[in-house]
């Protein structure tokens, strides 16, 4: 027997899906919403969504976003949002104002901006930004000021440099800076003392800060990556006897020396290439 095919619009089936989730959440009150992969593009395919005040998590990824609404800030008891693979450029400056809002996914967009202030959260988390186009140019300035925050993925950007300020998130448990363009590690990292997870792999990193070493990246739960980058020999080798020897090395007086003077001649001297993303999903136009 033939099954009867729909009539519908293809963007009224997709609203209906989701206008579905949205109804039975609103009947049962459930706090918790997930809108994985419904090919939804713009809120406006989610009917009421913002006014439900009760919703402590939200789970939009795998869509076609390009806009998130200032009027999300509605949602005053939201507490994890995750907007990851869609296609947003931008933020709404109001995200920051969510009073608790603990985590937020916003990787693999296509986001080059930051709303200005962005840094305000009170109680975020978990921020990652990881697979997007964003620079230390377009940081806002008090982003570093987030103090509540645990965990900053920034991997698979265009980072070349990070801020100093790095040092005033001094509850940073986890930095992932991997796939960047990063030339050198501010100095000021070695302040972060609460950090067991270090990811900088993959960039063009050829010297580490001394201050590294204050770090507890040893223990049995700690984890540093720092493969893919074109190191100096001195630590190169000691790279390939272990992670361990590497630490104890950028101690020495020796290597102090030898760090100086490679961040001096690195103002002026030959950088190592780029990497060729323009091929990188985030790069795409919609």
């Amino acid at each position: 027997m033939n099954q009867p095919v729909s009539c519908l619009p293809v963007t009224a089936t997709k609203m209906s899906k989701a206008k579905k989730v949205l109804d039975e959440a609103r009947e049962t009150q459930n706090r918790e919403i997930d809108l994985v992969d419904k090919g939804i593009s713009t809120f406006e395919e989610l009917p009421g969504l913002l006014n439900m005040v009760f919703v402590t998590r939200i789970t939009l990824s795998h869509n076609k976003l390009k806009t998130v609404p200032p009027g999300i800030a509605n949602l005053i008891n939201l507490e994890i949002l995750n907007l990851s693979n869609n296609h947003l450029e931008e933020l709404p400056l109001s995200l920051s104002s969510m009073p608790k809002l603990r985590i937020l996914n916003c990787s693999i967009n296509r986001l080059n901006t930051l709303p200005r202030g962005f840094g305000a959260f009170p109680v975020l988390e978990v921020l990652d930004l990881s697979y997007n186009n964003l620079t230390e140019k377009i940081l806002p300035g008090n982003f570093f000021m987030m103090d509540s925050l645990r965990a900053l993925y920034l991997g698979d950007n265009d980072f070349e440099f990070l801020p100093p300020e790095i040092k005033n998130l001094k509850n940073l448990q986890i930095l992932g800076l991997r796939d960047n363009d990063l030339l050198e590690l501010p100095r000021e990292i070695g302040e972060l003392t609460r950090i067991r997870e270090l990811h900088i792999q993959n960039n063009r990193l050829t010297v580490l800060p001394p201050e590294i070493s204050n770090l507890d990246l040893l223990g049995q739960k700690s984890v540093m990556k720092m493969e893919e980058n074109p190191w100096v020999t001195a630590i190169a080798e000691q790279y390939l006897v272990g992670i361990s020897h590497v630490l104890e090395y950028i101690k020495t007086e020796a290597y102090r020396i030898l760090y100086n003077r490679y961040i001096s001649a690195g103002k002026s001297g030959n950088l190592p290439p780029k990497v060729d993303k323009s091929k990188k999903a985030s790069r795409a136009r919609s």
